[in-house]
Formats: C-alpha cells, structure tokens, sequence
C-alpha cells in the first residue's frame, strides 16, 4: 500500500524554490513535493487561501520565516488539511514596532528602484558571520531576489506587517509539529522558536549549529536529516 504524503514547503521573503533544493532529494521519497507560489498576494489570508486552492486535499507543510507566518495562516483556514507541520527559522509573534518601520522602509525604496541595494543590506542578517563572504551563497540570495523580483517583494512586505499575532492559536495545532531553528539566526532569534515549541502541544525542537536563517543553504545534511525524521515520525 502506498502510504506516501504530499508534502508542501513554503520560502519566505525575497526566497524561491531555490531555497529548498539542496534539501528536496531527500524529501521526495516520503511523497510529491511542492513548492508554494507566495508572491501573488498582499495578505496573509489571501496567500493562504491560493496556496490551499491549488495544494493536495491533505499534505505535510513546511513553512521557513516568511512561510512560517503562512503556515500558521494555514492552520487557522484549513488545520485538517494538515497532516503534519515544520515551523523554520520563523516565529509566531507579529512584527514589533521597529520591525514594523524598518518594513516601511523597505518597501518605499524597493518602490524607488532601490531593490538591489535591499537585498544588500540584507543579506549579512541571512546568514551565519562566517558566511558573509561566500560568493556561492551570496550568489544563490541574488538569483532568489531576482526570482521573485521587486514588485512581489512588496507584496511580501505588506502582507508581512499585516499578519496576525499567531500566538493564541498555537494551542489549538494538533499535528505533529517540528520547529527547527539554528544557534546564529540574526534574522529571527531562536529564543522565538524556543516560544512556539513550548506552546505548540508535543512539538520538537531542533536547534542547528553554525548556521543562520538559512538552513537548507548552510546546513543542508543537517537540515535534511531533521526534515526526513519529521515526516518518518
């Protein structure tokens, strides 16, 4: 009998399919996977809702920083759909007053032309300190960018800062669940993981080591690894 489980992996901001490849052979064993478009909409319950329209009837859902807030969009639209759920270098919280007008920040320049010089700034917070001169990855980042392109990348902004505190709906997520972070994410601090493991019942904790926001990058065995045992358990 074929017990094999689609299995859907949302990206987060200015990431594309691109971000889950080097983790993907190791995944499509378990069942189909699918990389969601999340670049279409301005709002979390809009970006949800395309992305569960065009998703199998049930799936495992992976969600990393950006995916992670649509994960949990999900989750409140559509929790039986979900037969399993990975949170990645994300959190649950909306953003903070500061993060908030960084985001407005942002978004004013990459409506001026100034896209380019944002993935810049960006790029040093994505990933661990020993990496911020690795052309290879720096170059991955920058075809990413491209991929999604400066007009999306404000939709992802908006629909960012309007997203929910998803903190209160974290008791109510039923299925197993893997939270998975890493010990230099200067982008979302993993003490914000250690808060969605303790709030969401029986959740995992995985903590990555030499690694910043992006895991399947930096780490990608390790990443992997803790994928599969996800989707085995």
């Amino acid at each position: 009998m074929d017990n094999s489980m689609p299995i859907l992996l949302v990206p987060g901001v200015i990431c594309s399919p691109r971000i889950f490849a080097p983790v993907i052979p190791a995944l499509w064993r378990f069942g189909p996977v699918t990389v969601a478009n999340h670049i279409r909409d301005d709002n979390m319950g809009a970006i949800a809702r395309r992305i569960l329209a065009e998703a199998p009837p049930r799936f495992a859902l992976a969600g990393h920083s950006m995916g992670g807030y649509i994960a949990f969009e999900i989750m409140r639209q559509a929790p039986e759909r979900v037969a399993k759920l990975a949170l990645m270098s994300t959190q649950a919280r909306a953003d903070t007053p500061e993060a908030t007008a960084r985001r407005r920040g942002m978004i004013e320049r990459a409506k001026g032309g100034q896209y380019r010089s944002v993935v810049d700034e960006l790029f040093p917070g994505f990933v661990h300190p020993s990496r911020h001169g690795d052309t290879s990855l720096r170059q991955i980042v920058d075809d990413m960018s491209e991929d999604v392109g400066a007009e999306a990348f404000i939709r992802q902004q908006a629909a960012v800062l309007s997203r929910p505190d998803s903190r209160p709906s974290m008791a109510w997520i039923k299925c197993p669940t893997l939270v998975l972070t890493t010990d230099t994410d200067n982008t979302v601090p993993n003490a914000l993981s250690d808060e969605m493991a303790n709030g969401i019942p029986g959740a995992r904790l995985v903590v990555l080591s030499n690694c910043g926001h992006l895991p399947q990058l930096e780490q990608p065995k390790a990443c992997a690894d803790a994928l599969v045992e996800w989707l085995r358990n």
